[in-house]
């Protein structure tokens, strides 16, 4: 058996451990591309959400280079996650290859379904086995979170344009290479000291404008998807931040309860009244978590998710509202494989902009006329 799975950010890297761990042959499909965009669009529905789309180039190409088994999260709720996995199986079917889908899908709906799964995937690996590779990815899961929160920090205060990405690529890469939980920690002291470094001589800049990111969660972390908002926004100087990561998806949806972080729970409820019931993706977290931002003062949102998504329209609908009642502005962003990279960048230097010109006139005591949230 060789395993793929899709791309989505830097989660390849606690996922290919906690399958090689196992025993597990992986196949990892190669880093997204526009080849990857343009296999999946020529061969998906017309508007089908983005992720779908580079989830089906991500299978050919993984297909091209010998993968046998497909794995695939499942979903529940109003969201077309749900039956992604299904459409998937269809259209790679349709196309002649001949691939095995094996759906994980979310504990809630039957811890044994899922061990048989999982006991299809691992074959003859032990439960000590599985433990130990659990361990393993799990660590590495934390340690990309935080490779990835102090790279947000240490970007707008770089000297040379670029460095510390590139520190962060190294880091991410040592994680890669580390077999055990003890090598894995070692890399992450390592790579964390490596992103500060490469920040040279700090700019003497001690409140940067700060900005945090909500969102369609596959959009929000894949940094092929969203054309690298993150560092666009760190490149101007901006100090970014997110609740959303792969350790925050797994303590909220495949831990009990009681894991799920405070972050979660309270972005869950202040998203009362405004919205008070699922709507399925990560639309609730939107806009609570736009009133999280607004009362830990940050100077912007920026929400981003793919062209078409339902949760995150419905959060879109009502951040209007949110971002009036909480004098903090909101971009939203709407992205598919038509995005225009130049118009992606002139919206948020704009934003950007808009932001600047705000802290201005309210450290000079002026209103706030004529500055329209967005």
């Amino acid at each position: 058996m060789r395993v793929t799975f899709p791309r989505m950010g830097n989660s390849h890297i606690p996922l290919r451990a906690l399958f090689e761990s196992a025993g597990v042959e992986v196949v990892l499909p190669p880093p997204s591309s526009r080849r990857t965009v343009a296999l999946g669009a020529r061969h998906s529905p017309e508007f089908a959400c983005f992720p779908l789309k580079l989830n089906i180039g991500n299978f050919i190409e993984a297909a091209e280079s010998g993968a046998d088994t497909m794995v695939m999260a499942g979903g529940i709720g109003p969201c077309r996650f749900g039956y992604y996995a299904q459409v998937e199986r269809e259209i790679l079917a349709d196309m002649g290859f001949d691939l095995e889908m094996v759906v994980l899908e979310p504990p809630c709906t039957g811890w044994v379904g899922l061990a048989s799964r999982i006991r299809k995937i691992t074959g003859g690996c032990g439960v000590t086995g599985l433990l130990r590779a659990a361990r393993l990815a799990w660590v590495k899961c934390g340690a990309v979170d935080e490779i990835e929160s102090v790279s947000r920090k240490a970007r707008p205060v770089e000297r040379s344009r670029g460095a510390v990405t590139r520190a962060m690529e190294e880091a991410l890469a040592l994680l890669d290479d580390a077999g055990t939980v003890t090598a894995a920690r070692k890399a992450l002291a390592a790579g964390c000291e490596m992103i500060w470094s490469a920040t040279g001589f700090p700019v003497d800049d001690p409140e940067p404008i700060r900005v945090g990111i909500v969102g369609e969660i596959f959009m929000v972390l894949d940094g092929f998807s969203n054309m690298d908002v993150e560092r666009r926004l760190g490149e101007m100087g901006v100090e970014v931040h997110r609740f959303l990561s792969m350790g925050e998806w797994v303590r909220s949806n495949l831990l009990p309860k009681s894991f799920m972080p405070h972050e979660a729970r309270e972005m869950v409820a202040l998203a009362s009244p405004y919205l008070n019931y699922f709507v399925g993706g990560h639309g609730v977290e939107s806009v609570g978590g736009v009133r999280v931002y607004a009362r830990l003062g940050f100077d912007g949102v920026v929400q981003i998710m793919p062209f078409t998504c339902m949760p995150e329209i419905v959060a879109q609908s009502v951040l209007k509202n949110v971002s009036r009642d909480h004098s903090i502005p909101v971009l939203t962003l709407s992205l598919d494989e038509h995005t225009a990279e130049a118009g992606l960048q002139t919206r948020l230097e704009a934003f950007v902009d808009l932001l600047k010109r705000r802290r201005v006139m309210k450290a000079a005591g002026r209103t706030e006329e004529g500055v329209t949230p967005l």
